[in-house]
């Protein structure tokens, strides 16, 4: 095991307070995921480069430094046992997301769209409170920081086609297929 690694926020300031992250391989590839100091996740995504994900979180909460971990305990084994067809497991994972308050509600919305029963962005935007606001709802997928914690993938069109993700449609497509 390699001793932890930081990285330095590129603006050069002191740390005001320091994230944990670990990338672990999976099916669909590298999945690297970033933790406050209590373990909840701040972003993650499909990928090895943990500074860019850093640049996804929301300023107020953003990390200064990034403390290289061989694996985050509880996230990690969540991601693994999701990666191998338990979509539940990351059910319980505690996410920490900034933004205004529709955001936020909807992120905590899509936490509730149960694996296998994907919904349309325009059924999102009801259950998010705001029945005409499909386009806002799209938002609040492009935006969310902790993707497969909030699982904006579960968001369709309402013609049942992909529509977009950050990740990419082959792992959208993927993820919907491990679910499914």
């Amino acid at each position: 095991m390699s001793a932890p690694t930081t990285t330095r926020a590129a603006t050069g300031r002191a740390a005001a307070r320091t994230a944990d992250t670990a990338t672990v391989r999976t099916p669909l590839g590298p999945f690297t995921t970033i933790v406050a100091a209590d373990g909840a996740v701040l972003a993650s995504g499909w990928t090895a480069a943990a500074e860019d994900l850093r640049t996804l979180i929301h300023s107020s909460l953003r990390p200064a430094d990034l403390r290289g971990r061989a694996e985050l305990g509880a996230v990690t084994e969540a991601v693994t046992a999701y990666h191998h067809g338990d979509p539940t497991a990351i059910d319980g994972i505690e996410v920490r997301q900034q933004s205004g308050e529709f955001l936020r509600h909807a992120w905590e919305v899509l936490r509730t769209v149960p694996a296998g029963q994907p919904i349309s962005y325009t059924d999102f935007a009801a259950r998010s409170g705001r029945p005409a606001a499909t386009r806002a709802a799209a938002n609040a997928c492009a935006r969310n920081a902790a993707a497969l914690f909030v699982p904006c993938h579960r968001v369709l069109r309402t013609d049942g086609s992909l529509g977009g993700f950050r990740w990419g449609l082959d792992i959208k497509r993927r993820l919907l297929a491990l679910e499914g």
